[in-house]
This record gives structure tokens, C-alpha cells and sequence, in this order.
């Protein structure tokens, strides 16, 4: 039988291509829409679903589900209940790896944006108030000799660090905030010697800029919150390309408004795209609008490894990301 792919994000190639090639591909507008999910999962009409953080795969949601697959085209998966999938043997499918460079650099984008206060002067020039240097315009901060708390040590927490030693910057790290873990030598491989693991209390009290880099769970949701604010550096920078909600956006709006921190720099929100009230109005926070894997090259390999996910679950070969290995047993 033909694969059916229930499609319910804008997909480029070469994915979409791979996708019409292996089997039949319905547009998930032309059927509901995200409102229609639930049904569309329990209609039997199709394989796979090829989804993006949108849609929000609920236990409610899977209830009753007849699919095979959920081929994320994100490295996050958050927005699927994978224990509620696992259980009605649902694989479920992401794009890691393709995306770290991309958003390494967004990272280390929003850590120079900020401190050198960059948006600040962007925004003074093209609303005509630039008249000129002066002595006390804009005034930011070094990064050299600043100290970088990286809260996650995965592949882009990594990436950041090789980044940031570049440009002098002292890099300590917490690997599975707010849990501690040792991390041992070979497993730092090139950034052995270079990089320090503190605990995430310390790390916290320490940290010049402090960079996100955790998946969002049940322990990551509001790792940074007004008491982890309060035991910041009154100067800090915070730096967020994970997920919107590791930060409590309303406690963090309070302490850039009272200028508790130097500033803060943002990829992602907590009810993204929706902003805490009073955010767009601080000078004091660069925005942007979730640009982490914004690169064509990087968007177009997060595309064929979805859909190389969404091909192997339809037709039952190993699928290349799988997140719920178990669903295979």
C-alpha cells in the first residue's frame, strides 16, 4: 500500500520531494488544520504525521490515534506526549545534530548583540537618533575575560563554548541543570582542559552571561526563575535559544525593568509567539523572532532528515532519529 503522509507544517526540500516520491502527501489545511488533529490521527486515513512544535500531540490527542509515526521537523520534541505515544506504539521522530552549528551562532549572536547593545543602537540609527559619536553613547560590555555559565552541555551547549573561548571568554557549564552530574574528561573530547563543570548553583552566582541550552521537561520548565534571577550577577546577561519556557518571562521582564541584569537576549518564548507583557517596550532585551535554524542549508537538512524519519516509519524500516527507541521492542 501506498504511504499516506499527513503533512502539518511548511515543509522545503528536498524533504516535500522525498515525501511525494515515497507515497501520497495530504496537506494537513486542507483537512482541519491543527483543530482537526485529534481526528485526523484516529481516522486511520493516514501514516505519518509530519509535524513542527505547533502542534501539540497531547495524550488527549493520541487517544485514539491510527498513525505509525510522528516525524518532528525540530530537534524538540516537547510538544508530543511520548510516553502516551510509546504506549499506543507510536514512533516519534526528530532532527537532531543538523541544526547545531546554526543555532551555536544565534547564541553567540545574542551574547555579543547584548552586551555591545547592539539592538539598542540599531533601532537609534534608523529612527534618526544618531547625531554623532560620543564618549558615553552605548557603552557595553567586554566579552574577553567574561565568564560564560553554559546551563546544558550537548551538542550546541558545546558549540557555543568552542565559540566563546574564541573570543576569550572564561566557559563554565552545568550539563543537566538543576541535577548535577559529573562529566568526565574523554567525554569533553577537544574542550578538555578548556572548560570548567561547576554546580548549578554556583554556576548561577558566577556566570558573567548565562546561555540556555537544556530540552524543555518537567524539571527545565522555569529553570530560570525570580529566585535564580535574584542570585544572579546585578550585570549578568541571560541568553535563551532553547525553549520559551525554561524562563520565566514575567519574573524576567521584573528584573530587566528594575535593571537587576545588564540585559537579556531571546530566540524563543514562553508562549511563543506571544511575549510577557512589558517585554517589547525594555531597551535593555534584544528579540528575535526564533531564528535558531534559520539557515537554508540548516533548515534544508533538517527537512530531509524529517522526512527520511517520516519514510522509515511508514514503511517500517529504522528510522534514522528516533526519540522512543522502545516502540520498536
Amino acid at each position: 500500500m501506498t504511504p499516506r503522509f499527513l503533512l502539518m507544517t511548511r515543509l522545503p526540500e528536498p524533504g516535500l520531494g522525498m515525501l511525494r516520491e515515497a507515497g501520497e502527501v495530504v496537506d494537513g489545511a486542507d483537512v482541519g488544520g491543527d483543530a482537526a488533529l485529534a481526528r485526523l490521527v484516529a481516522s486511520g486515513d493516514y501514516d505519518v504525521v509530519v509535524a513542527a512544535l505547533d502542534q501539540k500531540f497531547t495524550a488527549d490527542v493520541l487517544a485514539d490515534a491510527r498513525i505509525r509515526g510522528i516525524a518532528n521537523y525540530a530537534v524538540g520534541y516537547n510538544n508530543v506526549d511520548v510516553a502516551a505515544a510509546t504506549r499506543r506504539g507510536i514512533a516519534v521522530g526528530n532532527t537532531p545534530d543538523v541544526l547545531t552549528d546554526a543555532t551555536a551562532d544565534i547564541a553567540m549572536l545574542l551574547i555579543l548583540g547584548v552586551t555591545r547593545r547592539v539592538h539598542e543602537g540599531e533601532r537609534m540609527v534608523r529612527e534618526g537618533r544618531f547625531h554623532g559619536w560620543a564618549p558615553d553613547l552605548l557603552v557595553g560590555r567586554d566579552v574577553r575575560g567574561a565568564t560564560l555559565g553554559l546551563a546544558g552541555f550537548g551538542r550546541i551547549g558545546k558549540a557555543v563554548a568552542e565559540r566563546a573561548l574564541a573570543f576569550g571568554m572564561e566557559v563554565v557549564f552545568a550539563p543537566r541543570p538543576p541535577a548535577h552530574r559529573e562529566v568526565a574528561a574523554a567525554e569533553l573530547g577537544d574542550l578538555a582542559g578548556r572548560v570548567r563543570q561547576v554546580r548549578w548553583e554556583e554556576h548561577v552566582e558566577v556566570a558573567d552571561v548565562l546561555s540556555l541550552h537544556v530540552p524543555l521537561t518537567d524539571d527545565t520548565h522555569h529553570l530560570v526563575d525570580a529566585d535564580v534571577i535574584a542570585k544572579m550577577k546585578d550585570d549578568a546577561v541571560l541568553v535563551n535559544t532553547a525553549r520559551g519556557p525554561v524562563v520565566d518571562e514575567a519574573a524576567l521582564v521584573t528584573a530587566l525593568r528594575e535593571g537587576r541584569l545588564f540585559g537579556a537576549g531571546l530566540d524563543v518564548y514562553e508562549d511563543e509567539p506571544a511575549l510577557a507583557p512589558g517585554l517589547a517596550e525594555l531597551e535593555n532585551v534584544m528579540l528575535l523572532p526564533h531564528l535558531g535554524s534559520a539557515t537554508r542549508d540548516t533548515r534544508a537538512a533538517m527537512a530531509e532528515l524529517a522526512a527520511r524519519n517520516a519514510i522509515a516509519m511508514a514503511t517500517g524500516a529504522e528510522v534514522p532519529a528516533l526519540v522512543n527507541p522502545e516502540v520498536r521492542g
